[in-house]
């Protein structure tokens, strides 16, 4: 587990190379976070890094064997390792000796660490590459947690900065922010400060602090539409172009939110569980709980009428002049 790697950086017991897979970067940034501060005990650390979709191998390599000039241990940054993962030939951005990789892998120097980043779901497994960088890195799976495990991650995330957070907060955390641990990170950082001796980060608090991101605004709104709150949703609407928000990009957004809710729907009658759709629709398990949860679920029918609706006010966003928000604003106005 990516925990006990991180004990034992704190504890000075490094790994020569490590090897982060997974598109959670909160993961990624802690981890080369706590290698720097490890190694920055007595003097700041060395660090270099390359982008392997600009940089070949070589200068990774050639880098980790040449000592360090004024520490005992430098740090080396290896992102997007594009090569481990499935890609057609000819397609690569960059070409990469991948045998001397696979060569240095067998004795690498212990006066560097060095850190592979291949932020991708899946690498290509068929590859001996990737086989050979399994069996002698140290992998860390740079995945976001699930359901409950999110869930206690918030908690403690609250509890390093003193603080405690009801169950109805984390909720209404996760549905305004998403499962982006980094921006959690950062708006729950910014509640323990705007609490100072306050102990508790509350729903309200959530609910005046936290950015508000399009994508959940557009989600409120299509969620007014549906249950014939046309108030709610033209106030939303209105809100979104005070902050100057394209309607044909929100036309593009409730659309992606009726489809999404449409596969949710029909694979829950299907006898499909919540990780069983989320990984069939490649979303985020919370988003496919959120849906689910719904208290008024609009029937099929209903929502393809809305998605075909949306498809006319497109078309007339694209082919027609004048006032170009009174088109989506029209169609938030009618009850299905």
């Amino acid at each position: 587990m990516i925990t006990q790697a991180w004990q034992h950086i704190k504890k000075g017991n490094f790994a020569p190379v490590y090897l982060i897979v997974g598109e959670e970067s909160y993961f990624v940034d802690e981890t080369i976070k706590r290698l720097k501060a490890a190694l920055s005990t007595q003097e700041e650390a060395e660090v270099m890094t390359f982008d392997l979709n600009e940089q070949p191998i070589d200068y990774v390599i050639d880098e980790a064997d040449t000592i360090p000039f004024f520490t005992e241990r430098k740090l080396i940054i290896a992102k997007n390792a594009s090569f481990l993962k499935a890609t057609e030939k000819g397609k690569e951005k960059i070409e990469h000796d991948v045998k001397r990789l696979e060569n240095w892998l067998q004795n690498p120097t212990d006066t560097a660490i060095t850190v592979f980043i291949a932020p991708y779901e899946k690498l290509d497994e068929r590859k001996k590459v990737t086989k050979l960088m399994k069996e002698k890195c140290e992998i860390l799976l740079a995945q976001t947690p699930q359901n409950n495990d999110l869930n206690v991650w918030i908690q403690n995330e609250a509890n390093q900065h003193g603080k405690v957070i009801a169950n109805e907060a984390i909720g209404k955390l996760l549905e305004m922010v998403g499962p982006n641990m980094l921006q959690l990170q950062m708006e729950i950082e910014k509640m323990a400060l705007y609490l100072g001796e306050d102990s508790e980060i509350t729903i309200d608090l959530v609910e005046d602090l936290v950015a508000k991101t399009l994508e959940h605004d557009a989600f409120k709104m299509l969620n007014a539409y549906l249950e014939h709150q046309q108030e709610e949703a033209l106030r939303i609407y209105h809100d979104l172009l005070r902050q100057k928000e394209e309607p044909i990009k929100l036309v593009g957004l409730l659309a992606n939110n009726i489809r999404t809710m449409n596969h949710i729907f029909y694979l829950q009658k299907k006898g499909y569980h919540q990780q069983q759709i989320a990984k069939q629709l490649k979303i985020h398990p919370y988003r496919v709980q959120i849906i689910s949860g719904q208290r008024n679920r609009p029937s099929e029918q209903r929502l393809l009428q809305a998605l075909y609706s949306l498809a006319e006010v497109d078309l007339q966003l694209k082919t027609t002049g004048g006032n170009r928000e009174r088109h989506l604003e029209l169609f938030l106005m009618k009850k299905l």
